[in-house]
This record gives C-alpha cells, structure tokens and sequence, in this order.
C-alpha cells in the first residue's frame, strides 16, 4: 500500500479505484443518489418516531455513518485530482507566457518562472 497521491501513483493511466472514484463521484451527484440519502435520513427518522427496536435504530444510524465515510473517501480522492489538474494547467499557462515574452529578466518575470512547480517544493 502506498500513500502517495492518486495521480503520482499509476502513471499516464488511472487506477481502478481512481475511476471507481470518478464513477462514484458522478452517481453521487446524481438525483438517484440524492433520492437514495433522503430515503436513508427518512429510514432513520421514522425509526426513531416509531419507536422501533434498537437494532433498527442502530442499523440506520450505522447505514449513514457508513455512507457518510464512503463518500468522504471518494470525494478526497476526486478533490485530489481536480486540484492537480488545475496546477498542471496553471504551469503550462505560465510555461507559455514565459515562452511568448522571451527572456525579459526583469522581477515578475522571474518570481512566475520560480513559482513553477511550487506544490511539489512546499
């Protein structure tokens, strides 16, 4: 097992969990899946309201909370990947503009030649 982030750790090609991630991420932004959680909190509401036995009651409080961790998993992973695809657009953005303007050498051009691949420094 490795602790690296998910986009430094397979290469050019994603993980089956990065694309379960991906999957999951697009359900879970999805009507069915909205539906799915108010039938869930509505499980657990009535169970309390009807005064159901305390294996019901703790079988939704354990449905949610296994849900709620899920998706907590899921949407990190998904967080992860957008926030490193952002920074590989800004780079090549600035890459671009340093191309385009030449080699000015004055202070803004160096502060965005140094601010190049900062996330991997800091």
């Amino acid at each position: 097992m490795t602790f690296k982030n998910p986009v430094q750790r397979g290469g050019p090609r994603r993980s089956r969990f990065d694309q379960f991630a991906e999957y999951a991420s697009n359900f879970t932004s999805s009507p069915l899946f909205f539906l799915f959680c108010l039938l869930l909190v509505g499980f657990f509401a009535a169970a309390h309201i009807a005064h159901l036995r305390f294996e019901l009651l703790l079988l939704a409080g354990e449905s949610m909370t296994a849900v709620t961790l899920l998706l907590l998993a899921l949407l990190k992973n998904a967080e992860v990947r957008a926030e490193h695809a952002i920074q590989r657009k800004l780079d090549a953005i600035a890459a671009a503009l340093l191309e385009a303007h030449g080699d000015d050498g004055g202070q803004a051009f160096e502060d965005l030649r140094n601010a190049i691949r900062m996330e991997e420094e800091t």
